[in-house]
């Protein structure tokens, strides 16, 4: 790596092959590697790394300490017959890895910004289309390809050569098996896998114990899910004999019971 020699912080390392527009903002400690091309309104967070041969089109953010490898495609425009020129961002939080040859479009004006949060890993040829929104802690393994508008919740693991349907919501904590094709949201702390039709295995239970999740946690999600899926009521019904559960109060059935009531494209069960 050669020293740049433009205005940048002096601890930024860019490429003597590497392309910078002038309107780019790279923070301090940034290293830029060969042939990689990063665009007009794109502002980097320090100590971040961006491999050989990516290309960061524009209007993106990247936050701190983030790694992005080699071939890696960001910013570029939205894959969608609506879109018309307008200006859109993508915005990646910090220390998100972002591995070989993924993709990521900027949002539309339906949305304004596609956004991947902070600690996740998006693994090679995984592609994030526009107006995606991935929270925290997210894995999202070789492959994997969504629509616009999904959204992928804090903690969620998405295994690999996975097909997400447009708007459909992923809830945190959750699992999705590999080769899965997903047309409906995917509800918190369970486990869903199948193609052509997906279904529910159960709570993550592994990963809740990995998450630090309490014993009475666990068991009153667990209870939770046998009500809502494993019972001979309906879903209301259901919905309604856990609500009206006093064992049942704790914050996160709460939030498990909300996010099936707020379901726009009905629940994998």
């Amino acid at each position: 790596m050669s020293r740049t020699t433009t205005s940048y912080d002096s601890a930024v390392d860019v490429h003597d092959t590497a392309i910078v527009d002038r309107g780019a903002e790279l923070g301090s400690s940034v290293r830029v590697g060969p042939f990689a091309i990063i665009g007009p309104g794109v502002r980097i967070g320090a100590n971040s790394q961006v491999g050989p041969r990516v290309l960061i089109e524009k209007d993106t953010t990247v936050g701190a300490g983030c790694r992005i490898a080699n071939g890696a495609v960001l910013g570029t425009d939205p894959q969608d017959l609506k879109y018309e020129g307008e200006k859109t961002f993508l915005e990646i939080g910090d220390r998100t890895v972002i591995r070989e040859f993924a993709t990521l479009n900027r949002g539309t004006a339906a949305g304004g910004v596609t956004l991947v949060g902070s600690d996740c890993l998006l693994m090679a040829y995984c592609h994030i289309a526009h107006d995606c929104e991935i929270g925290n802690h997210v894995i999202i393994s070789n492959a994997t390809n969504m629509a616009g508008h999904v959204a992928i919740e804090d903690w969620a693991i998405v295994s690999g050569l996975v097909a997400i349907h447009q708007f459909v919501r992923i809830g945190a904590h959750a699992f999705v098996g590999g080769g899965s094709r997903i047309n409906r949201d995917v509800p918190p702390f369970c486990k869903a896998t199948g193609n052509p039709s997906p279904k529910l295995y159960g709570l993550n239970a592994i990963g809740l114990d990995r998450r630090g999740f309490s014993p009475d946690v666990r068991r009153c999600l667990k209870k939770t899910y046998r009500i809502l899926f494993q019972s001979e009521w309906n879903l209301s019904q259901a919905l309604r004999k856990v609500g009206e559960d006093p064992e049942l109060t704790c914050p996160e059935v709460r939030y498990f019971l909300d996010f099936i009531r707020t379901s726009q494209r009905g629940i994998i069960f």
